[in-house]
């Protein structure tokens, strides 16, 4: 892969993996893990120190960024929805070069695959998409129409799930743009620690940040964001499994409404 940076979509494989990925390496894998958990006291401890102020946890999460890409190099990648811009724009600055990690499903909105086409052109991001094994067409095929109506789990693991496998193989470590504030799912997360799932270290730099936090930084950097927040977009997942919420309603009670799920599996 090259070093430069470059702002095209991409949906071909990552070159110059590591040999880690060929086979692990039970030793390597070992210093990995401590890596993570040595890191995720310290920004632990940073994150107990700092005030709770919209500055500290906007410099905090620049910090565990530029950690991790001094750290990891090329071996850092974003995986992004396209619906966690402040994410992407933060890695920008502080990880100019990284890649972002896409999953095209197949049922994304227009406005989604417009911000991710946006973000590739105005950004020094490298933008790589993943696309999952069967065409919504195959799946169709194979499981029968409208899987995410009967079985939204299932669409999930197909269409989510595993391309995000075999999207975040080459690399050693992957942020995400989750916060405490999303869901009840989500308020013990940490700024660093360890996908143990996946043998890798992962960041969420903006755990810590707040619904009025994202809305300050996207206005004081003038963030592209996804033109679904206009029409009450609060959580932006798969076109067919994501409404408006309404005034006062959770974050998420647009995602898969109706039903008890609540997450899509890849942070599970």
């Amino acid at each position: 892969m090259s070093s430069t940076t470059s702002t095209s979509t991409s949906t071909a494989p990552r070159v110059g993996v590591a040999d880690h990925v060929a086979g692990h390496d039970p030793a390597a894998d070992d210093a990995l893990r401590a890596l993570a958990l040595e890191a995720e006291a310290r920004f632990a401890a940073l994150e107990a120190d700092a005030p709770d102020t919209y500055e500290a946890r906007v410099d905090l999460a620049a910090r565990a960024l530029r950690w991790a890409h001094g750290t990891f190099g090329d071996d850092l990648v974003v995986a992004s929805s396209m619906g966690d811009e402040v994410l992407v724009h933060l890695a920008s600055q502080t990880a100019p070069g990284v890649d972002v990690l896409f999953l095209d499903t197949g049922y994304h909105f227009a406005e989604t695959l417009g911000t991710r086409d946006a973000v590739a052109a105005t950004l020094p991001v490298t933008v790589r998409t993943v696309l999952p094994l069967l065409t919504v067409a195959q799946q169709d095929a194979q499981h029968g129409p409208r899987l995410h109506d009967r079985d939204p789990d299932a669409c999930c693991a197909i269409r989510k799930v595993e391309p995000l496998q075999r999207g975040l193989a080459p690399y050693r470590a992957w942020v995400t743009g989750m916060r405490r504030a999303d869901a009840p799912t989500r308020t013990d997360i940490t700024l660093v620690g360890w996908d143990a799932r996946r043998g890798k270290v992962k960041l969420n730099p903006v755990a810590a940040w707040t619904d009025d936090d994202v809305q300050r930084f996207a206005a004081e950097n003038g963030v592209l964001m996804n033109l679904l927040r206009d029409a009450g977009y609060a959580s932006i997942g798969c076109e067919p499994c994501t409404r408006p919420v309404a005034p006062g309603e959770d974050a998420r009670a647009g995602r898969w409404a109706g039903r008890a799920k609540t997450e899509c599996g890849l942070h599970t």
